[in-house]
């Protein structure tokens, strides 16, 4: 029982740390801090790419090296594309 509690309470722990980012004015850090799995490096190469190429929807993502479809699916709902 306290096995499924703890897991649990991380499950929900890391549905609270991901908020909505915008990739395309966010930094780096900002980005690895809104995301749930996404680190420092994923992270840099997300801001990069949508700061020379204007991200407008999730799927421009995947242009990203190292962000593929399950990655996009865990972070989808958090992604923001505003100017």
């Amino acid at each position: 029982m306290r096995a499924l509690i703890l897991l649990l309470a991380l499950f929900f722990n890391q549905a609270i740390l991901a908020a909505p980012v915008n990739v395309n004015t966010a930094t780096s850090i900002e980005v690895a801090n809104a995301l749930t799995g996404i680190g420092e490096a994923k992270a840099m190469k997300i801001t990069e790419h949508c700061q020379a190429v204007k991200c407008k929807q999730p799927e421009d993502l995947l242009q990203v090296n190292g962000i593929g479809e399950k990655t996009l699916e865990k972070i989808r709902a958090d992604l923001r594309f505003e100017d």
